[in-house]
């Protein structure tokens, strides 16, 4: 179309950046999950709750409290800019240093752990937000460049140093792993030194072995997983449970709601070993499911990642894919008795309300980062 020379067309490019809706994939694959998480947790908190003379639907009403905290909570992320957060990555950090600090001092005990803390009845686990603030302060520490400085060291560091010892007094090994983990893939992906790496993992392998050697409840762990025939109403009792629940599932599983190691033989059925009872009652094909719903997840994160234009970004996009589908490989490991026991929840399906808070707050932040930002052109006719 032409237009007459005495008008002239000015474009403009509008300084408001105009988003694209969020990864809906992703979306429906973290919406699935919880779903599978509410159904078994009923299921295997029931005869639970029964036992303790509360109402079977006791566990999963708390669950579900959370889990609806936990969307409003991604949602509330998912409207909020990634790029806004770099800020206020120092004070976070050092929020949860400070928290990590309040568990050794009037922390909650439960198992020979002290990882909790307990305000006004309602207990959280402050371990679970040293993940998004690991991966903060990493994607901080990256974005220009993998180069490790002494500015670096001071500013970005210096607290996870300091979490992981805390993390480690309490003691929460397989929490370390993860982190320990992630700092090793966030280092490779942002173009780190291999030679680094490798000494990296030389020494971190060194200091593992060394802290299980002086803990006596960490060699229990290795022992019973190693031979857990030798103590198989002891140290060695969940896992042959865990086996048995596997077995017992078969191909096709027993049923919803049918699975037998829930009733009293399994212990923590609806938080760390929830995936046997969900094997148990959907078989093999069930757990085909859930490992293909966390590869999907670790798919349509690292694509986002990929696709994003800022360096933080990517980082904070993957950084986040890869400690949520860590846990859940750490977790199904342990389940099948492929790796010794730790105590690490599966992540969107285990009972757990500051997991799933946490976990849904860094799937909002995925989600925005999913956003494709692009600058809006008018055309104004004068």
């Amino acid at each position: 179309m032409s237009y007459p020379k005495h008008i002239k067309r000015d474009r403009l490019v509008s300084h408001e950046p105009k988003t694209s809706s969020a990864d809906t994939s992703l979306l429906f694959i973290v919406i699935f999950l919880l779903i599978i998480g509410i159904m078994t947790i009923f299921s295997a908190a029931a005869p639970k709750c029964i036992s303790q003379g509360l109402g079977q639907f006791e566990f999963v009403k708390k669950q579900a409290i959370m889990v609806i905290i936990g969307l409003v909570v991604m949602c509330g992320c998912t409207k909020i800019d990634y790029k806004k957060l770099e800020p206020f990555t120092l004070p976070f950090a050092w929020f949860v240093v400070g928290l990590l600090l309040l568990v050794l001092m009037c922390g909650v005990t439960v198992n020979g752990a002290t990882r909790w803390i307990s305000i006004g009845g309602i207990q959280f686990q402050p371990s679970e937000m040293a993940k998004l603030s690991v991966v903060l302060l990493l994607a901080c520490a990256f974005k220009d460049n993998a180069q490790i400085t002494y500015e670096k060291t001071v500013k970005y560091f210096f607290p996870i140093g300091i979490m992981l010892l805390l993390i480690l007094k309490q003691p929460n090994l397989s929490m370390i792993i993860i982190l320990a983990l992630l700092g090793v893939q966030m280092f490779f992906i942002a173009g780190g030194s291999i030679k680094l790496l490798l000494s990296a993992f030389v020494v971190g392998t060194c200091g593992v072995i060394l802290s299980i050697k002086h803990s006596a409840y960490q060699m229990q762990r290795i022992t019973s997983w190693l031979h857990p025939e030798l103590d198989p109403y002891g140290k060695g009792y969940n896992i042959i449970q865990s086996i048995m629940a596997f077995v017992a599932g078969g191909f096709y599983g027993t049923g919803y709601g049918n699975s037998r190691q829930k009733l009293g033989w399994l212990p923590e059925a609806h938080t760390d070993f929830i995936f046997p009872v969900f094997a148990e009652e959907f078989g093999f094909l069930g757990c085909l499911l859930i490992i293909g719903l966390f590869l999907a997840f670790l798919q349509r994160g690292l694509i986002i990642s990929q696709k994003c234009p800022n360096q933080f970004g990517k980082l904070l996009a993957s950084g986040i894919t890869l400690v949520i589908c860590t846990q859940a490989a750490i977790n199904i490991a342990v389940s099948s008795s492929m790796i010794p026991a730790t105590g690490v929840p599966l992540p969107f399906v285990s009972y757990g309300g500051t997991s799933v808070i946490i976990s849904l707050a860094m799937v909002g932040i995925l989600l925005n980062i999913s956003k494709k930002r692009m600058r809006t052109i008018r055309t104004y006719e004068r």
